[in-house]
């Protein structure tokens, strides 16, 4: 399905210098909704923070950077980054907003663990309605595993292959939402796998790690095949961008998006290898746990038989 340029677009389409690094790295906007959900989500986390401090008890300082730094700081940068101001214009530097929406955020978030902080900071009745929500029965299936798996795989499929990308292209609130999305399926799938809080759908870390694995070819296949496509992502849009202002520093449209196939390819691959590290360290942590509990339980049993 292909769709005209909305006047946003065509504002922009006029505006826009070429994308260098230095846009990448100067070149702010707010998209009104990450802007609301960045906003929200860092000032209630160092809220509890905060609250948690006052009363003498200690939080890691590892889990805020990972939340508000690496996690909001990464959402934050994708959205309303160069990257946000050139996402529309250039598939490929949708394609590196892509993965760090999917990948890089679901996992700093967890590692945050926001859930295990609110269920600390909260009055008694939100602390229940909290539980209530993560031990619900949609919670349950949302995040049971073979689910969260499938959707997270297929959802980068239907997002190239039917008309939502290109309804991103045309609607600001549509695009804005997709990028909420997408953080989102990582969540229910990462969450439960490589995050510290209190959620369903944990399973052990042989298959955790099997689960991760799996994510990989999905990622490459998917590279691949957007790299051996000859009909365009978003054709309508790309080419008519290519007949204004920009198409004098704007490449091809099919070389842009090879070049987005390429990134996403590589991209999944050395996010998974990371996401194994992460994987690997929590297996190894939870190991030695395991054994000094066991030690312990033995010296226990032990000291009772000589009494």
């Amino acid at each position: 399905m292909l769709i005209p340029l909305s006047a946003a677009s065509q504002d922009a389409a006029e505006t826009l210098p070429r994308f260098t690094l230095g846009r990448l790295l100067t070149d702010w906007g707010i998209d009104p909704i990450p802007f609301v959900v960045t906003v929200w989500a860092v000032g209630l986390y160092a809220l509890g923070v905060a609250t948690l401090r006052r009363r003498g008890d200690r939080w890691p300082v590892g889990r805020t950077l990972s939340f508000v730094g690496l996690g909001m700081g990464s959402f934050a940068f994708a959205t309303m980054s160069g990257l946000g101001r050139y996402d529309t214009t250039l598939l490929s530097v949708h394609m590196v907003q892509h993965m760090l929406l999917s990948m890089v955020v679901p996992l700093a978030l967890a590692l945050g663990a926001p859930v295990t902080l609110a269920l600390r900071t909260l009055p008694p009745a939100p602390r229940r309605w909290l539980l209530a929500v993560v031990h619900s029965r949609v919670a349950t299936v949302l995040a049971f595993a073979p689910l969260a798996f499938v959707l997270y795989v297929a959802s980068p499929w239907a997002l190239y292959f039917t008309p939502w990308y290109d309804a991103s292209l045309g609607s600001a609130y549509v695009h804005q939402v997709m990028h909420v999305h997408l953080v989102l399926v990582g969540t229910l799938f990462f969450w439960p796998l490589m995050g510290i809080d209190p959620v369903p759908g944990r399973v052990g870390h042989p298959f955790r790690v099997l689960l991760t694995l799996m994510t990989l070819p999905f990622h490459a296949f998917l590279g691949v095949t957007i790299m051996g496509q000859t009909t365009l992502i978003g054709g309508e849009h790309y080419l008519a961008l290519r007949e204004g202002p920009m198409g004098a520093w704007l490449p091809p449209a099919l070389e842009d998006q090879h070049l987005a196939g390429g990134i996403l390819w590589a991209s999944g691959d050395l996010i998974g290898v990371l996401f194994f590290g992460v994987l690997f360290t929590q297996w190894v942590r939870s190991s030695m746990k395991e054994a000094a509990r066991e030690d312990r339980r033995l010296d226990l049993a032990e000291r009772r038989s000589r009494v």
